[in-house]
Formats: C-alpha cells, sequence, structure tokens
C-alpha cells in the first residue's frame, strides 16, 4: 500500500505515476493499493508531518551547498523516540515532458475503489 500526496510528480491524476507504477506492478508480480490524500492536506502524511521539523532542525544554519550535504543531512536526522530517516541521492535522469495517450492509459489494469475512487484504486 502507497499513502501518496495529491499533487505533484505521484498526484492522483497524474499519468505518468500510475503508468510507471503498473510497471513496477507488472516486473515484481505485485497488487499496488495507492490511496492519495486530498489535495492540499499532505500535513495529514504521518511520517512527513512528523520528520520535517526535525529535518529542518537538523540542518539549521548549516550551508546546503550540494546533493551530498542535503542528503546526509536528512540521514542524519533523529527524533527524541528514535525514528531516523535513510536517505539517497537518485541521480538517475528522467525524460522531462513525456506524455501518454489514453490508448496508453486504457492498458493499465487499475482498479478503481468505491470510496473516493479518483484517489484510491489498486493496480
Amino acid at each position: 500500500m502507497i499513502t501518496a500526496d495529491g499533487g505533484g510528480s505521484n498526484g492522483s491524476r497524474n499519468k505518468g505515476w500510475k503508468q510507471y507504477l503498473q510497471n513496477f506492478a507488472n516486473e515484481t508480480n505485485l497488487e499496488i493499493v495507492v490511496c492519495h490524500f486530498p489535495p492540499g492536506t499532505s500535513k495529514w502524511n504521518k511520517i512527513e508531518h512528523r520528520m520535517f521539523s526535525f529535518i529542518s532542525m537538523n540542518w539549521k544554519g548549516k550551508p546546503l551547498t550540494s546533493y551530498g550535504i542535503i542528503v546526509n543531512l536528512i540521514k542524519g536526522t533523529t527524533t527524541t523516540k528514535g525514528l531516523s530517516i535513510d536517505a539517497q541521492l537518485d541521480d538517475g535522469i528522467y525524460e522531462k515532458g513525456k506524455t501518454f495517450s489514453e490508448k496508453e492509459m486504457s492498458k493499465l489494469y487499475l482498479e478503481r475503489h468505491k470510496k473516493h475512487p479518483n484517489w484510491n484504486y489498486t493496480l
């Protein structure tokens, strides 16, 4: 199960997000359930909400001059209760502006849920 924000690259209306998840599901033979937070409510994502303030405190006053420094500061973040973050730099090169036709989208094995079908579905 994946809980995702309602916007951005993993948004509920993003065709590429669904297409690449379908490719991953096909490669791994996994059934993937996706539940998007409604637009504007990423603060409901408990991990993101709990960790962002700790990340901010961890890099407070430090110059963010390279990706390596940023990743290491994020990776070095822990809470007082012992929750920690693992992070790594993704230096892959991704095609920009890729579009997906309705024909391609119709090939997805996408089953929409009864409750909020635009935000909740299984691939």
